[in-house]
């Protein structure tokens, strides 16, 4: 399977922001592959690597808010994947606002669903966190698109 890798490259993907609360705490990072899993319930799933801070954020407090990137916002992209949040506060300076269950929400985002985690699965260095869509809502931007290489 020589053009598996480059096959692979071609997929094209959301950005992402993904914020979580524990214990009063906030966190984010940015993330490219985030999937519906089911329509009823409506649960989206995602894969964090258990290094990650925010997986610990994700498993300890039981939400999640996926914040879908507007075109033109991928300097925020980069901000949340660069850094991370052991070493400083990612949400200084960042507009936001808490949702109904205490995560972040990023204000100008195309739009973003909040959860609360329904199911997780251990997959090696990775868990598989699904969450059950308790609010959601959608701006009139459109959203920005990920492509390897691009």
């Amino acid at each position: 399977m020589p053009h598996r890798k480059e096959a692979l490259k071609r997929l094209t993907y959301g950005v992402y922001i993904v914020t979580a609360c524990r214990d009063g705490q906030l966190n984010a990072m940015t993330m490219r592959m985030v999937s519906q899993v089911s329509v009823r319930p409506p649960c989206l799933g995602l894969s964090v690597a258990k290094r990650r801070l925010t997986h610990g954020f994700i498993s300890g407090g039981g939400v999640f808010v996926v914040n879908v990137l507007a075109e033109g916002q991928e300097m925020l992209g980069g901000h949340f994947g660069l850094r991370s949040g052991r070493d400083f506060n990612k949400l200084a300076g960042v507009d936001y606002e808490l949702g109904e269950l205490g995560a972040p929400i990023l204000k100008r985002s195309a739009a973003w669903l909040e959860c609360r985690l329904a199911e997780s699965l251990d997959i090696g260095n990775c868990t598989f966190f699904v969450g059950e869509v308790v609010n959601s809502e959608v701006s009139g931007e459109a959203p920005l698109v990920y492509r390897e290489g691009a």
